[in-house]
């Protein structure tokens, strides 16, 4: 049986090797490491709420793991301790994860301030894996006083992020001339700033260039916060440059929402947010596995696909099954 104690313990000293049986045990389906996670995060509870968490999104190929690296780095040499908790695509078929991060950010896995967690996204809405907010207490309780989360950067995973950090940023290339096109309205609402990446040589009139239209396109969209207008920065993370900037940028930020109360807001709408999910999950688990339910499914399912039944109607047939008790 494993000692909650012992693990909390280590944990709380910086063990590398015990945060990361304990993200184990947060991820694992097992009823009974379910319960033993639960007695886990109430133990360290007091020792979290310390970071300050980032979300880190933006299409394949924009560079998210090189600035990472290069955000980290910085901030390695001015002190702080830094966990990066990289959400994999996984395949929906074998549930297998691309569990590549740590080769994608060679100088940072090798620094004893850095951890890097990657976790398979699997079947969560957004790509964002089930336990990454769980996951973030454990590396507070740790000492990490950064926490990094990436995402893969398709479909809702960016709205699904921004919704358990304090800052989310958004990466951006400049794509000579059609910046605009690809712009998700829904994205741009919920970042808290937009970075244009590969800023360097003779992209760097690009990039001014589509800093200056997203900065446009900004000042149409209604803001998160009336406290805080979202700026678009230029960067180049191969070269260092802009890096420092970007940093001081969420400095700010954290600073305006802190002045004016909406960072502490923001933390309980958030944790109010993350409890309704996993009563939902909870309460989808539950009916998925009543025996009423599962004597009926693959029949409503059959009824469905072959067009003599509608979805509502096998809807309310399965929900009246379960009710059946």
């Amino acid at each position: 049986m494993l000692n909650i104690q012992k693990l909390s313990a280590g944990v709380l000293s910086g063990n590398v090797r015990s945060l990361a049986k304990a993200i184990t045990l947060i991820e694992s389906r097992n009823p009974d490491h379910s319960r033993q996670a639960t007695d886990l995060l109430d133990t360290l509870l007091p020792d979290t709420e310390n970071s300050i968490r980032i979300g880190i999104s933006g299409v394949p190929g924009v560079g998210k793991s090189t600035f990472i690296e290069a955000l980290g780095m910085n901030l390695l040499q001015q002190g702080h301790k830094i966990a990066i908790l990289a959400v994999d695509p996984s395949s929906q078929l074998s549930g297998g994860s691309i569990l590549g991060d740590k080769t994608r950010m060679e100088e940072l896995a090798r620094e004893k301030n850095a951890f890097i967690r990657p976790s398979p996204a699997g079947k969560t809405l957004g790509g964002v894996a089930q336990k990454t907010r769980e996951t973030m207490l454990l590396c507070e309780a740790a000492g990490y006083d950064v926490i990094i989360v990436e995402t893969v950067g398709v479909g809702q995973s960016e709205i699904a992020v921004a919704s358990m950090v304090d800052f989310f940023l958004l990466l951006q290339l400049a794509n000579a001339g059609d910046e605009l096109q690809g712009i998700k309205k829904g994205v741009m609402e919920i970042a808290d700033a937009i970075l244009i990446n590969k800023a360097e040589g003779e992209n760097r009139p690009r990039a001014e260039l589509a800093r200056q239209q997203y900065e446009n396109a900004l000042h149409l969209l209604k803001p998160k916060s009336e406290h805080w207008q979202v700026p678009a920065l230029l960067c180049s993370a191969l070269h260092n440059q802009g890096i420092d900037e970007v940093w001081q940028m969420i400095l700010d930020f954290m600073s305006t929402m802190k002045q004016h109360n909406e960072f502490e807001t923001r933390r309980r709408l958030q944790a109010s947010d993350w409890m309704w999910n996993l009563v939902m999950d909870d309460l989808k688990d539950l009916f998925l596995h009543d025996k009423n339910v599962a004597s009926l499914v693959d029949q409503v399912q059959t009824g469905v696909g072959t067009g003599t039944t509608t979805p509502s109607a096998a809807a309310r047939r399965l929900l009246e099954a379960f009710k059946r008790h």
